[in-house]
């Protein structure tokens, strides 16, 4: 569509608002602005703020077209959520947000609270202009507005530039999950970024959720807030607070029980491998050679397990490796001896943990290195500074229900 038909017909630019969800009480906290031009059919603008070949007057003034249109209906409604405005992140620096403030400030004094707006930036632009948006964003923020910052789930190898701004709000999109692009992997980028929320005091929010699996992979990865067209449309109007309660307290009854029943299957297998070190290990000496060792419980422990070997509580290998070959045999790997496994995380804190509680621990599951495949590892204690490393692979966790 031509840029200039929509400006010279600004009366059918209209607001949608998108509701966003918290997972605390399973009420709409708030809706996202999103602009729409109205005519035979509804069409999208958020094109129109990203073409940068388009003057950025022109944009500017359609941003608070739009803006006011919204503000309007939220303030005459008396609307207790937030209102999300989404603004362009080039144009905000551009007149160093007098367009906005100018804005916000007229409604401010009409008695709009300040507290009630969250300005949505994407992350790209302001992380790499970091130096030029944080006294800005400061700024902002005195006013009691929100910052939101979007796509926040590529922003990995920049989150310390990304706290410097202490954003109130991270947006994940989760469209990756519609194909099959590892996301385990990126499972372990979004684990990392809730933890990173958690410490600068930011809430994580998961947009484009379209399926219960979107859903569920929001709810096991931190997500405090949700939105996307699973919940509701976007629509011109804003709807009751607990329009999607009773279906999200179902799913969320779903996500429990599934993972409940993860957390027995767990249990049983770390058990089960308990009971049969047990036995395994009073039939060996305690002069034994940890390669023999290794071996007889290899062979014990035959049909859970393709690697098994022996570190002390400094983390360097006593044992070789006792490594399953593609014939079902049992093979020792002595280039194992003495690496240092040290450096991989949570090591030391199992390590304490099983000196405490005198008890193995299953850990979740990673990708190993060398099979480039998903697995779990069981360690034991079998003294206070030596301990049993059993590698559980895919196949057998893909076969037990629970596992994955």
């Amino acid at each position: 569509m031509d840029p200039l038909d929509i400006m010279m017909n600004q009366e059918q630019v209209v607001p949608y608002f998108s509701p966003i969800i918290s997972a605390e009480n399973q009420l709409i906290i708030g809706y996202e602005l999103k602009p729409y031009y109205e005519d035979s059919e509804k069409l999208s603008l958020d094109w129109f703020f990203k073409d940068d070949s388009i003057p950025s007057e022109f944009r500017l003034e359609l941003n608070t077209i739009i803006q006011q249109k919204a503000l309007d209906l939220f303030f005459n409604t008396e609307q207790s959520t937030l209102l999300f405005i989404n603004y362009n992140a080039k144009l905000l620096l551009n007149d160093n947000g007098e367009t906005l403030l100018n804005l916000l400030q007229s409604y401010a004094e009409r008695g709009l609270n300040l507290n009630r707006l969250v300005l949505e930036l994407s992350a790209d632009y302001v992380i790499k202009h970091i130096d030029s948006y944080k006294h800005l964003l400061a700024y902002i923020q005195t006013l009691g507005i929100r910052l939101a910052i979007d796509d926040a789930g590529n922003q990995n190898g920049n989150l310390e530039r990304l706290a410097m701004i202490k954003p109130n709000i991270l947006k994940v999109d989760t469209s990756f999950l519609e194909n099959d692009a590892l996301p385990h992997l990126y499972q372990d980028v979004h684990h990392l970024l809730s933890m990173f929320s958690r410490k600068i005091g930011a809430t994580l929010l998961f947009k484009g959720i379209e399926t219960f699996q979107q859903l569920n992979y929001a709810w096991r990865n931190g997500g405090h807030y949700y939105q996307g067209i699973y919940f509701a449309k976007e629509l011109p109007e804003f709807v009751a607070t607990d329009c999607c309660k009773e279906k999200i307290k179902k799913d969320f009854h779903h996500f429990i029980t599934f993972e409940q029943k993860k957390m027995k299957a767990q249990l049983d297998l770390t058990e089960s491998i308990n009971n049969q070190l047990s036995k395994s290990l009073k039939k060996l000496n305690t002069e034994d050679h940890y390669d023999k060792t290794i071996l007889t419980i290899a062979n014990d422990c035959d049909p859970i397990t393709f690697r098994v070997y022996i570190c002390n509580q400094a983390g360097y290998q006593l044992s070789s490796n006792a490594e399953k070959n593609s014939d079902g045999e049992w093979k020792l790997h002595y280039e194992g001896r003495q690496k240092n496994w040290s450096w991989r995380p949570y090591f030391f804190e199992n390590i304490v943990r099983m000196n405490i509680e005198k008890k193995g621990i299953l850990s979740d599951l990673y990708t190993d290195i060398e099979r480039d495949e998903r697995i779990r590892t069981y360690s034991f204690p079998m003294s206070e500074d030596v301990f049993i490393f059993i590698d559980i692979p895919y196949d057998f966790l893909y076969e037990q229900e629970g596992l994955l």
